[in-house]
């Protein structure tokens, strides 16, 4: 079992809403994927500053019967192959690496994928803004551990975007996490171990050590598992009565 660790109060610190740490620009786009971010994104982009439809299902034609996110999709294989699994659900990709959106655009692109939408942002302001109980689950895989201890503050998982993400959840909604660094998973399960509206869902070590069914290896996880690095599956189930999940 991954063992929790408890930060001290002030490595718990709450980034205010708007903030993102990440790399924006990468190398430069290739023709192609400079016209897909000038024709496709558009169309496929969410625009925060008008308010959010009251069902996120509307977003999707055809329609979609739940809604689920990705938080920091890196290439995209994750959320392409999950949208192309299971074209009755709607996706929503945050990516704020521009190279990271260009690569998953070519995807949609290439496989004609109607069921997902994109924002280039910042995943926290997404949380701010969709309609509460919106989400049937929320992804967050391999994300940037933030090692240094000063960084620590700029992990995506603090005890601020754990209550945001319990108000977009449905109740029995998930949110799945995925590292190969034991430090951001300790301090991913002890905030979410603290977290009353959420239950870890592992009944035995398997439960964590061995990805989820039909989970999609990223190019990253490969990489990983290469260097002899094991990442831990953490699945936390929403119960917002306080009761064991169901």
């Amino acid at each position: 079992m991954p063992a929790p660790d408890t930060p001290a109060a002030d490595d718990t610190a709450h980034p205010a809403q708007g903030s993102f740490f990440g790399r924006r620009k990468g190398h430069k786009l290739r023709n192609h994927q400079a016209h897909l971010i000038e024709d496709l994104l558009p169309r496929l982009a969410l625009d925060l500053a008008t308010p959010a439809a009251g069902d996120l299902r509307s977003l999707f034609a055809p329609p979609v019967r739940a809604v689920r996110l990705e938080i920091g999709f890196g290439g995209g294989e994750h959320l392409v192959a999950e949208a192309s699994a299971f074209p009755d659900i709607g996706f929503i990709g945050v990516e704020p690496y521009v190279n990271g959106m260009a690569k998953i655009l070519a995807q949609i692109d290439a496989r004609q994928l109607g069921n997902i939408r994109l924002l280039a942002g910042d995943a926290a302001e997404l949380l701010a803004w969709a309609p509460a109980g919106s989400l049937a689950r929320i992804d967050l895989i391999h994300p940037d551990p933030w090692p240094k201890r000063r960084h620590w503050k700029r992990r995506f998982v603090q005890d601020t975007t754990i209550a945001m993400m319990a108000r977009v959840l449905a109740p029995h909604g998930e949110f799945r996490f995925v590292s190969d660094i034991d430090h951001y998973n300790a301090w991913t399960l002890a905030h979410f171990l603290r977290a009353n509206a959420f239950r870890w869902t592992a009944e035995r070590a398997d439960d964590w050590r061995l990805p989820w069914p039909d989970y999609t290896m990223t190019r990253y996880g490969r990489k990983a598992e290469r260097e002899g690095r094991k990442a831990n599956y953490l699945i936390f189930r929403h119960a917002p009565d306080g009761a064991a999940a169901a």
